[in-house]
């Protein structure tokens, strides 16, 4: 059964880019329904997101700046709507926060008391430890967004065969054991595209559609088991056919680096940049590129300044991209 989310979410953590609240609502739709959603801190300058608000029912909390309590504000702001959400609504289940601040955890504390489940979303620069420690389960921003092929068609605009086979590989990803049952993966394609149908892109039924994505594309299989249609995911279908070496890892870093740049990141966990690099380079080693650690790697993309690397208040290291 699909999950009840309550989706927050602190527009300042997120950066408040529209792809970005796109690729948290999808992860959050791949999980279940949203039946609320809320974001803090809006001012005119988020205007791009008016449509995609409005497509997905959200409230929104403005931002009114007087004096230097404004962001303590909305955190206060934040955690009683979700108090009064937890209290009166019994259709909610589970909550995601999008934020990473300690302030939150009392709040988180208390939703998981209630018998909730709680995913917490948050930038890594941002996060703190004792949230993603508190929450029933922590994403970084990065990853939510990581190596994801964006349709170019808009929520709303006719899908292509192409825009299909992603989104059923980015429900698949995010399913623990890369298989669903075709109806299941049919159930969650509904909900981040409501106006998906087979006969649109030319197919009677689902099954026949699978098919015919699995053969053009190769991302998954499918096989009719005790009378249930079944979808796995292929494991190798994002591998590279390159190799990393010492000749072109600068450039293959430079790229990904430019993507995390251009989604409006500048600062990184240097753990989501090699998972980064892995998901595209399975066999990426340090070795591989004539260096003994990841931190070797990350001082050589130094040198060619592509980036700086900074200690941030708790000690821990991040990749400030340049």
């Amino acid at each position: 059964m699909a999950s009840h989310f309550a989706l927050f979410v602190d527009l300042e953590n997120c950066g408040g880019k529209k792809s970005m609240l796109m690729d948290v609502i999808e992860r959050v739709k791949i999980r279940g329904d949203i039946l609320i959603g809320k974001v803090y801190g809006y001012t005119d300058s988020y205007s791009d997101l008016k449509e995609t608000l409005l497509s997905n029912t959200f409230s929104v909390v403005p931002s009114l700046r007087f004096g230097r309590s404004q962001k303590n504000s909305m955190d206060i702001q934040l955690v009683i709507d979700a108090l009064d959400v937890a209290f009166r609504n019994e259709l909610i289940d589970s909550f995601c926060i999008v934020s990473g601040d300690s302030d939150y955890v009392p709040l988180v504390g208390k939703l998981k008391s209630m018998g909730k489940f709680v995913l917490g979303i948050s930038r890594s620069e941002a996060a703190s430890n004792v949230f993603m420690n508190a929450c029933s389960e922590f994403q970084f921003l990065e990853s939510v967004a990581s190596g994801k092929e964006r349709p170019g068609v808009a929520v709303g605009e006719a899908l292509t065969l192409k825009d299909v086979n992603d989104l059923i590989v980015t429900i698949l990803e995010e399913n623990g054991s890369g298989e669903m049952l075709a109806s299941e993966v049919k159930s969650v394609l509904l909900r981040l595209r409501p106006n998906f149908a087979e006969k649109s892109v030319g197919y009677s039924t689902f099954g026949k559609l699978l098919t015919r994505l699995a053969q053009q594309f190769g991302s998954f299989s499918v096989a009719a088991e005790q009378f249930n249609l079944i979808v796995r995911l292929n494991t190798t279908h994002r591998a590279s056919g390159e190799q990393l070496n010492t000749d072109n890892f600068v450039k293959v870093f430079a790229r990904i680096l430019a993507e995390y740049k251009e989604d409006g990141f500048d600062r990184v966990n240097p753990s989501i940049l090699k998972s980064a690099v892995q998901a595209e380079y399975p066999d990426f080693t340090e070795r591989a590129v004539g260096l003994r650690r990841f931190s070797d790697v990350l001082r050589a993309l130094e040198r060619e300044r592509l980036l700086e690397l900074e200690i941030d208040e708790n000690g821990n290291m991040l990749v400030h991209i340049l």
